[in-house]
């Protein structure tokens, strides 16, 4: 169960990355050209919001089921000075949380906009955050 995880987890962040670049440049644009908000960009606001939901689903199984997490959590004074072993028992994890949660304000607060370019304005800045963090946190193994 675990390898498997582990390798959808590792498959589908390469997805996220893509999407989550197209759609804080698509946001961005959008924005700044001042354009029209439409069924496009409703797509894609809904893919990339669902894809990284099911991705933090496929991590959180991952991360009661890993063997590393479970050495961290059950040597935590030994394991925190690891690095690799804190990065996925703490950092990795909790980094990816904030992200995702930058993703849904994003998401759900560009929805309720009344302009388009609000809606793009709200979109770009939180998911600009988000891919910051979900860029510094991937591991690149």
């Amino acid at each position: 169960m675990y390898s498997i995880l582990l390798s959808a987890h590792s498959v589908v962040r390469w997805f996220i990355l893509v999407v989550f670049i197209y759609a804080t440049i698509r946001a961005f644009y959008g924005w700044l050209k001042k354009k029209e908000f439409n069924k496009t960009d409703k797509r894609v606001l809904l893919v990339s919001s669902s894809l990284a939901h099911l991705q933090l689903l496929i991590g959180v199984w991952l991360y009661f089921v890993s063997p590393v997490v479970s050495f961290f959590l059950n040597n935590f004074h030994v394991a925190v000075k690891i690095k690799e072993f804190r990065f996925f028992g703490m950092e990795h994890a909790l980094i990816m949380l904030i992200a995702i949660i930058f993703i849904t304000i994003g998401s759900s607060v560009a929805k309720r906009k009344k302009t388009d370019i609000a809606k793009f304005k709200t979109i770009a800045i939180w998911y600009a955050l988000a891919l910051i963090l979900i860029v510094g946190a991937i591991p690149y193994r």
